[in-house]
């Protein structure tokens, strides 16, 4: 019998959803006691280790997982599955569980950002150095290092190894019973799918010693970790209740009247449904789906049950990593319950989302940063949620626009402003409510600032761009990009393919979102990735 371990925090749906759709039969552990029927056991772990490691302590699971894993069953640990492995990490003060007796470490940020979020490559030490293995899912910011002079016990277990920047770590480890991965097999699509299934039909074909650690083992002059592309949907319920996926210029969501130009008397404009265009996405090649409830979280988020079933049944059938977005915070129920924003982000990691994106709740979260002298309380939802599932878990959604300044301007924001080649100079503000209101504070103070609260990435949108298919802001694009160590996404103003190269080739964003111009097939996914490819820029394709 099949068992899965969920330490009670992370998207385990997503796991069990890809066990269902091979067709194998599960159950999952909910007492020590448990442990002892099981045949084969995964533990499918997503979040921060000091949490899965007190988890496990609290609900009296630590102790029974060692004696599996002694038992010589099959086991198959992913992420914090694998991690905890380990004899340590340096995310934690507690101890891991020691099978493995070297640490879990931090990347380096000196030359690429962190987290590392993304399709990279796990090449197998059996295979020969210039063979690529296949790209998985990866979402992280500490890894076992690859390094069989400084790690040898660690080296020994090594099945596969991955380079992100100028670091080369262990992306899956294999020896006696014991198979985990630091990807995440369950979001890498067919290539994720078939690793799961082999693994579950012919676990003996993972019980060997593994290869011959290669001290040797070069890096390459560029790291294989691709470029993404997401396709972002807009959700929101339409004037009979329906949710539909919208697309408005300048954040207008109504058709307009073809004699007057005037929208606002105009049906919700429908582009589609949301599961069966986000269907569409994931079998054209999209790297990450996004869906943003643009209205129905407004009042109750966990009452919002349409939207809640739309992520069930997107996650049960699209196998790459969901971000769902819009009233992630702390609010009020109409009957006067309180939810927090960590309560509300719980219940749709639970529903099978991966990442939540907050917009609004970020910069007010930022501006008591700043009048707190920098100093972080730990009580805002980037906070609270980063504490539980990782800060991985977290993107900030940043709405920006041009501020026009003098050319000499020499105030606040004087180190921020841009000059452009006619002669003109602007800054970025931000605003909140969808563009509708400007607050005093910059893109880059606020992009800084969430990153010392703890965002694992940054969705940065373009209010002068949006819907305007001229391209994205590279200027701005470059300056936020430049001022943080975490990844940054593109967003707002494509309109063809030439400007995911631009923005790429110009920025050294990790990633580029697209709406509008994907739901109205005016650009297809797979024209940007092939001229990406041929432009020189690493895609999956």
């Amino acid at each position: 019998m099949l068992f899965l371990l969920d330490y009670g925090a992370g998207n385990v749906t997503s796991l069990a959803n890809s066990l269902r759709q091979l067709g194998h039969d599960f159950r999952w552990i909910e007492h020590p006691s448990d442990f002892a029927q099981a045949t084969s056991l995964v533990f499918p772990g997503v979040g921060a280790f000091e949490s899965a490691i007190q988890h496990l302590s609290r609900r009296g699971l630590l102790e029974p997982l060692r004696e599996y894993l002694r038992s010589g069953r099959p086991y198959f640990g992913i992420c914090i599955g694998m991690q905890v492995l380990f004899q340590s990490s340096e995310e934690s003060p507690s101890p891991g569980l020691g099978i493995i007796p070297s640490p879990i470490q931090r990347f380096s940020d000196h030359d690429k950002a962190v987290p590392h979020i993304g399709w990279n490559s796990a090449d197998l030490l059996d295979a020969s150095p210039e063979e690529t293995g296949a790209f998985y899912y990866f979402v992280h910011s500490y890894c076992a290092k690859y390094s069989p002079e400084k790690y040898p016990e660690a080296a020994q277990w090594a099945h596969s190894t991955t380079q992100y920047g100028q670091e080369l770590f262990i992306s899956s480890v294999c020896k006696g019973n014991i198979f985990g991965t630091q990807f995440h097999p369950e979001k890498s699509g067919d290539a994720g799918l078939a690793l799961l299934d082999k693994w579950l039909r012919v676990p003996d074909a993972f019980h060997h010693a593994p290869a011959t650690p290669r001290a040797t083992r070069v890096l390459s002059p560029k790291h294989g970790l691709t470029k993404r592309i997401i396709a972002c949907m807009d959700v929101r319920a339409n004037d009979a209740g329906d949710l539909v996926v919208t697309k408005g210029d300048q954040y207008d969501v109504r058709e307009k009247d073809p004699s007057t130009a005037v929208a606002s008397a105009g049906a919700v404009r429908n582009l589609g449904k949301p599961v069966a265009l986000a269907a569409r996405y994931y079998a054209a090649g999209a790297d990450e789906l996004c869906l943003l409830n643009i209205t129905s979280f407004r009042h109750s988020p966990l009452q919002d049950q349409p939207m809640l079933a739309v992520v069930r049944a997107a996650a049960e059938r699209l196998f790459v990593p969901l971000t769902i977005g819009g009233g992630i915070k702390d609010t009020v129920d109409p009957d006067g319950t309180a939810r927090s924003a960590l309560e509300v982000a719980s219940a749709y990691f639970r529903a099978g989302a991966d990442k939540v994106s907050i917009g609004s709740e970020a910069v007010y979260a930022v501006e008591r940063l700043r009048a707190q002298g920098g100093v972080a309380d730990g009580t805002s939802a980037i906070e609270t949620i980063a504490h539980a599932y990782g800060r991985q878990a977290v993107v900030v959604s940043i709405d920006p626009r041009r501020v026009l300044v003098d050319v000499d301007y020499s105030g606040p924001y004087k180190d921020e402003v841009v000059r452009g080649a006619d002669g003109s100079a602007w800054w970025y503000q931000c605003t909140v409510s969808g563009g509708r209101e400007s607050r005093p504070l910059s893109a880059v103070q606020l992009a800084q600032g969430v990153d010392v609260l703890g965002a694992g990435e940054i969705l940065l949108n373009s209010i002068d761009r949006d819907g305007t298919g001229l391209g994205f802001d590279l200027d701005l694009l470059a300056l936020v990009r430049g001022s943080v160590r975490i990844p940054v996404v593109a967003s707002s103003g494509a309109g063809k393919a030439a400007h995911f190269v631009e923005a790429f080739a110009q920025t050294g964003v990790e990633a580029a979102l697209a709406a509008g111009i994907f739901h109205r097939q005016e650009v297809g996914i797979d024209e940007v990735k092939d001229a990406l490819h041929l432009a020189g820029i690493h895609v999956r394709r």
